[in-house]
Parts: C-alpha cells; structure tokens; sequence
C-alpha cells in the first residue's frame, strides 16, 4: 500500500513511490535541479483526451508548482480542471511497470489507459 504526498497541486497527489521514482530517474540524468514533472491533459488518444508526462524545464504563465519530496511538479492552469482529484502513482509488478493515474473526473478510459473522456 503506498501513502500519497500531504501536498497536492489544485487537488493532484502524487504518491510517495512516484516520487522516489521521479526523484531517481532526474538523480540519474543530473537534473534535479534544472528539470520538473510536467503533468498536462492535452486533446486526442481513442477516448478524447490524453495525459501527458514528461520531464520540463520552462516555465509558462499559470503555471501552478508544487514539491512534493524533493520534486516539483507542474501542470498548467489549464489542464489542472481535469486532474483535480487525480493520483499519480508508480507501479512495478511483474505485469507491469510504469506511472498510473487515478482520476475521479475520467468519465471512461481506452482499453490501453492512456486517454479518457
């Protein structure tokens, strides 16, 4: 069972194991200073609407940032609407690996998971 960070962009949690995981994947790079999870819904997949995570280094306008252990993450004000609620985990099983999102405000999903409406 993992614990989700106290602290939350406009309602985004993300959980202590994907933390870790972000903080070791920038250690690893040497860019924990300089880059930030970006986390942003942006239009198109199967379902209508599709996440979007990817290591940034700007800064836009509204722009909401917040650490979470050691990591900040981003998203822009507008796609923060649609991750209100969300959790953001990393799985490591034997079926899979990779970051999940939980996200109250999905009405559906694709049968890959990447995109929802």
């Amino acid at each position: 069972m993992t614990t989700t960070a106290e602290q939350s962009i406009q309602g985004i949690a993300l959980t202590d194991g994907a933390a870790a995981k972000v903080k070791s994947l920038l250690e690893t790079e040497g860019s924990l200073d300089e880059l930030a999870l970006r986390v942003a819904v942006q239009p198109g997949g199967c379902s209508g609407l599709r996440y979007q995570l990817y290591f940034d280094d700007r800064s836009l306008d509204g722009d909401i940032v917040t650490d979470f252990s050691g990591v900040n993450v981003v998203t822009d004000r507008m796609s923060a609407p649609y991750l209100s609620g969300a959790t953001i985990d990393f799985v490591d099983s034997i079926e899979k690996q990779g970051f999940t999102i939980d996200n109250p405000n999905a009405g559906g999903s694709c049968a890959c998971g990447d995109s929802f409406h």
